[in-house]
């Protein structure tokens, strides 16, 4: 299974999306949520409900 690319929690098959740029490169994300912030371009650490910032 994939991990987002935002908060690093696992995706579950049949759910979340694939967000694939124009060089190929492709981010999983489990919600929305995680998807509008990584487009916003925020700092995953600076949220306590990502893996990322559990592991400071």
């Amino acid at each position: 299974m994939a991990k987002c690319s935002f908060c690093g929690r696992e995706v579950k098959q049949g759910t979340g999306f694939m967000y694939v740029k124009v060089d190929g490169t492709v981010y999983y994300f489990d919600k929305r949520k995680c998807f509008s912030y990584y487009l916003m371009n925020r700092d995953p650490r600076n949220f306590k409900w990502t893996e990322a910032s559990k592991n400071q």
